[in-house]
């Protein structure tokens, strides 16, 4: 079973003696972003160039990639990142990738997967849909991306700023539960739609204005 974990309010955790690797597992969150709405910018910009699309069907299958996006995002959370850590390896890797933003979920330098490992995965994703999807994958590859960094921007304000005082401050409630009251509950982060899809919503609490 995952361990329990009891938040820090404030501080950081070391991760690695080595203080190069260390650095590598740290990113302002404006890095990321930044990149994956270029790459998808370029992304787009050869498949108008390049491919025989039309901008309907572009524009279809970068929605497709959005949503699909948040639905990785779900499974990712909840069984990679959250996942059984019956093992001293899988309890050690699963404090390296996720345990620790638990453990000190405001470390702002902790709310995203550092750059270099997000361009391999995001490389790699592009190639085995390109493989699978031919020229559809550069316009769905586009929405899967800025749904990635749309998560990053959303997961970067819950933990750094104060909830609003308007409709989105469910956004800030639901991911609360998941790291306050319930680690095994409320996994997604940009939408609820799979939590409810798949029954991971029962903690979550009722939102007052």
């Amino acid at each position: 079973m995952e361990a329990t974990i009891k938040p820090h309010d404030k501080g950081t955790k070391q991760l690695f003696q080595n203080p190069f690797i260390e650095k590598l597992t740290r990113t302002h969150i404006g890095v990321p972003v930044s990149i994956f709405v270029i790459y998808s910018g370029a992304l787009l910009y050869w498949s108008f160039t390049h491919t025989s699309l039309s901008v309907g069907v572009s524009s279809a299958m970068f929605v497709a990639g959005f949503v699909v996006f948040t639905w990785v995002e779900y499974q990712v959370h909840r069984h990679i990142f959250h996942m059984g850590t019956y093992t001293k390896w899988r309890e050690k890797t699963q404090y390296l990738i996720h345990g620790v933003h638990h453990d000190y979920p405001k470390d702002k330098d902790r709310l995203a997967m550092p750059p270099l490992a997000s361009v391999t995965i995001g490389t790699v994703l592009l190639l085995l849909f390109r493989l699978i999807m031919g020229d559809f994958a550069f316009s769905f590859m586009p929405g899967f991306m800025i749904g990635y960094a749309f998560y990053l921007l959303i997961h970067y304000m819950v933990h750094a700023h104060q909830p609003p005082k308007n409709i989105f401050k469910w956004l800030w409630v639901n991911h609360s539960v998941h790291h306050y009251k319930d680690g095994k509950a409320v996994f997604g982060v940009t939408s609820p739609l799979w939590d409810f899809l798949y029954g991971t919503t029962a903690s979550l609490p009722k939102v007052k204005d």
